[in-house]
């Protein structure tokens, strides 16, 4: 059954397109300007690290929050029209399968991630799908919402992907984005914020933290992973060495400089 793009783009309401983009648009820019914003002042004003360059992220970060806004928006009508997989009643699936699924977006979001990351860090691409997101000196929690337009559209096709393939429960949908949100602003610290020797714990060398994804804004053919770093590990892009340059609690307001210490 073809898709009705005259209701999808042209509903009345609460269901026009554009009513709807216009809504999410406004609730995605303010939780971002809020979520950065207090993540910015309450750890980086510790480490007096306030001087940051953060508008030219904050203004890729309008554009990103447009493109989520309508991909969200054509999700709400997808689901709409029935053709999305997205279920609001537990007993549909059981309780395991929300654990599960989540576990399973989160695997294939991190695969996807690391593909596209990948790609995007080619010569032909980076230009112009990529390079915004390294533009600031060093990473902030405004950076976690600073991409190219294409990169900001690869991660809504993923979602809307996902919906589409994979029966998830709404509350899946909710712990994604919100584990999606967070991962970013906290990895884009440029501060070690979890304790000194995580990086060195058996735990901390499979789960990418501050300092791991710090090695790829300062080192940027290295780590391109999102939650997990087994595809660095396997293809070959993990700097195994960093966890060795982070020594002890003089890293938390230094990272950039221990990352940069070769010894």
């Amino acid at each position: 059954m073809a898709i009705n793009l005259a209701h999808l783009f042209c509903g009345e309401g609460i269901y026009s397109f554009p009513f709807l983009t216009l809504c999410l648009f406004v609730v995605i820019l303010v939780r971002y300007l809020v979520v950065a914003g207090l993540t910015w002042w309450l750890v980086c004003s510790r480490f007096n690290l306030l001087d940051q360059d953060i508008f030219q992220d904050i203004r890729s970060s309008v554009v990103s929050a447009a493109i989520f806004a309508m991909a969200m928006a054509a999700a709400i009508e997808l689901h709409i029209l029935g053709y999305t997989r997205i279920y609001n009643q537990l007993g549909d699936h059981g309780w395991w399968y929300i654990g599960g699924s989540y576990c399973l977006v989160l695997i294939m979001q991190d695969s996807y991630f690391y593909i596209t990351h990948r790609l995007f860090h080619c010569r032909s691409f980076y230009s112009w799908a990529h390079q915004g997101h390294h533009r600031s000196r060093r990473p902030s929690p405004w950076t976690s919402f600073a991409f190219e337009p294409m990169e900001s559209l690869s991660h809504a096709m993923f979602l809307l992907g996902v919906i589409c393939l994979i029966p998830l429960h709404l509350g899946t949908i909710f712990a994604v984005l919100t584990t999606m949100t967070i991962w970013a602003v906290v990895n884009h610290l440029d501060l070690e914020q979890l304790p000194v020797r995580f990086p060195h714990h058996w735990l901390g060398r499979w789960i990418i933290g501050p300092a791991h994804h710090s090695v790829h804004h300062n080192s940027q053919n290295k780590h391109f992973g999102l939650y997990f770093t087994f595809w660095d590990r396997l293809l070959g892009t993990e700097d195994r060495a960093y966890i060795y340059r982070i020594k002890d609690e003089t890293c938390l307001p230094n990272l950039q400089e221990c990352l940069n210490d070769e010894k």
